[in-house]
């Protein structure tokens, strides 16, 4: 027995259409499940760092304490570390002159961690402004000039915070790999935290007093990442084209 189908041609059409509407959702769930990209910049607006194309920085808060900054310093002397940059908060530095003299004399790059350690998006426009500007004050006082960079203190930052250091002209910069080295969860546990980078990754680590094991962790941490060459924030901007996205 013979059965014969026959289809017309705005049948064969939607038939189609179907098939190619399937395959392109499909798709764009695949490519959904591979690029998970960081949300950190304001549509058509100023952006946030997070990410470089090649090499990898090494960067340290300091937004308080007076016993982990100098030992960081001596660890990353021994281990003949010439680029780092540090994110230090405008009211640290002015309790410790001599440290932050050290880090610019031994060819480290400085950058900005507000004044205080409060967090920007629970502040109003004029707050943050306000802390940005004592900070400045407070390195200008110690002639540290030409800073370039700004890091939101508590790392939380919105469109608001990315406008304003724009006014000011700095670059926000994020990290892409957190060590979580201010939790203390053990030297082998920051090692392994820090040893998942690749080329391009900005790494957040901690020179304050609440991270306790960051400076027994640095060894570890260094030759983890021996086979890439370290920069300063500046320099992994300046060579090649950062990363960022938008703030929903």
């Amino acid at each position: 027995m013979n059965f014969f189908f026959v289809l017309n041609g705005k049948m064969i059409k939607q038939i189609l259409l179907i098939c190619m509407a399937s395959f392109f959702t499909a798709w764009f769930l695949f490519l959904g499940n591979i690029v998970q990209v960081p949300v950190f910049s304001a549509k058509d607006g100023p952006k946030a760092v997070y990410k470089g194309e090649k090499d990898i920085a090494l960067t340290f808060n300091i937004g308080w304490g007076d016993e982990k900054a100098e030992p960081i310093l001596d660890a990353l002397k021994k281990y003949n570390v010439k680029s780092a940059t540090f994110f230090l908060s405008g009211s640290w530095a002015e309790r410790h002159p001599d440290l932050v003299s050290r880090i610019v004399k031994e060819g480290y790059e400085i950058g900005m961690l507000g004044y205080e350690y409060k967090d920007y998006t629970e502040l109003e426009e004029e707050k943050v402004r306000q802390d940005i500007a004592n900070a400045q004050t407070a390195f200008k006082k110690l002639n540290v000039n030409n800073i370039q960079l700004l890091r939101s203190p508590t790392g939380h930052f919105d469109a608001k915070t990315l406008k304003i250091a724009q006014r000011y002209g700095y670059t926000v910069v994020h990290w892409s790999i957190d060590s979580k080295d201010w939790t203390n969860p053990g030297v082998k546990t920051i090692t392994e935290n820090v040893a998942k980078a690749k080329k391009g990754d900005i790494i957040l680590l901690h020179a304050s007093d609440s991270a306790k094991q960051t400076e027994k962790a640095l060894p570890y941490i260094l030759d983890s990442l021996k086979d890439y060459r370290l920069v300063t924030v500046s320099e992994m901007i300046a060579n090649a084209e950062s990363k960022s996205s938008e703030i929903k």
